[in-house]
């Protein structure tokens, strides 16, 4: 499907600028939406969030009757794009969030930024399910997991991670800590620099979300995934991280959501409510799923979750940085 160039301009200069100076509690009267949606990405510019939004958004945007803009803010992992929603953003339900829960809740917990969740913004459409993996280059010297886990017995091994607060983050330190390995990790501010990262050799190996990896599986490679109860037999053959460590590591997805102002939701329910049944019929269409696999992601990656599963997840996140929050603090520092 080809992607209207309007609605997949990227917010820049002037425009992005004009956007962020808006009243933060200015409201769209009349019919909604009104105009052109607005979208703050928290994470950089070609990833497995950009990817996804792009196939999302021509399906959503007709049943909507407007358009899309983003904006992508990867500063401060995530944290400087959702400071710039919730304290500049209109919360007219025309300007949203497109966040990855995993990684995003996790900054929160470590970072304790100044706004609050639920009550400055809610999930409210869960697009994924997207398991953590660590790969390697097709090229690159360590070609399984238990070469990997080897090689950091002997030495430090560099991983590339999208960023430091991240589900892929804590399944690799955990690993290190259960094998005794030591491993180092070099954030690279979203999935398409980490990828070209470890392309390129300027790390080890890298850790991800399974679906940035395999649209590149010409190049990149598999070789464990955090969760033993995983669905990507159809797409490769690498084992769970637990299978091959002896680990019981939990399972460590990442989760990409839209995300709104919590008092749009509490002041204007018909128009959120629009919001939510347009987002989930774009999910329940089949020709989503159809455009969605040429992007080479696998679609089952693809699972619907509402407010109510995205508002589990997210507190799950939390509690799951709290337990592992030395380790992550410690490599943070």
């Amino acid at each position: 499907m080809a992607h209207s160039m309007m609605r997949r301009r990227v917010l820049q200069g002037a425009l992005a600028a004009a956007a962020l100076s808006r009243v933060p509690f200015a409201s769209a009267q009349g019919a909604f939406p009104s105009g052109t949606m607005r979208v703050i990405v928290p994470t950089g510019q070609g990833g497995g969030a950009d990817r996804l939004a792009q196939v999302f958004d021509d399906f959503w945007a007709s049943r909507l009757n407007t358009q899309f803009e983003y904006q992508f803010m990867a500063g401060n992992s995530g944290q400087a794009g959702y400071e710039a929603f919730v304290r500049k953003m209109p919360h007219d339900g025309q300007h949203l969030l497109f966040g990855n829960i995993g990684p995003e809740m996790i900054m929160y917990a470590l970072q304790n930024p100044s706004y609050k969740f639920p009550q400055d913004y809610q999930y409210f459409c869960r697009l994924d399910v997207d398991d953590s993996v660590v790969f390697t280059s097709q090229k690159g010297k360590l070609q399984t997991l238990q070469q990997v886990i080897d090689e950091s017995k002997k030495r430090t091994v560099t991983v590339a991670v999208s960023r430091l607060p991240h589900p892929a983050s804590i399944g690799v330190l955990a690993l290190g800590r259960a094998v005794g390995g030591s491993f180092k990790l070099v954030a690279f501010g979203g999935g398409a620099a980490t990828v070209k990262a470890v392309l390129k050799g300027e790390c080890d190996v890298g850790a991800l979300p399974i679906a940035a990896v395999l649209t590149q599986k010409d190049t990149l490679k598999v070789v464990g995934i955090f969760n033993d109860d995983h669905k990507m037999a159809a797409h490769t053959d690498a084992p769970s991280v637990n299978k091959v460590a002896g680990t019981h590591l939990p399972s460590l997805p990442s989760s990409r959501s839209w995300a709104v102002h919590t008092d749009f939701i509490d002041k204007r329910p018909n128009d959120f409510e629009l919001l939510e049944n347009t987002a989930k019929a774009v999910i329940d269409n089949p020709k989503f799923r159809e455009e969605y696999a040429k992007t080479g992601a696998p679609v089952e990656t693809v699972q619907y979750g509402n407010r109510v599963i995205c508002g589990r997840y997210a507190n799950h996140m939390v509690k799951l940085a709290q337990e592992y929050r030395d380790l992550l603090l410690e490599k943070k520092g």
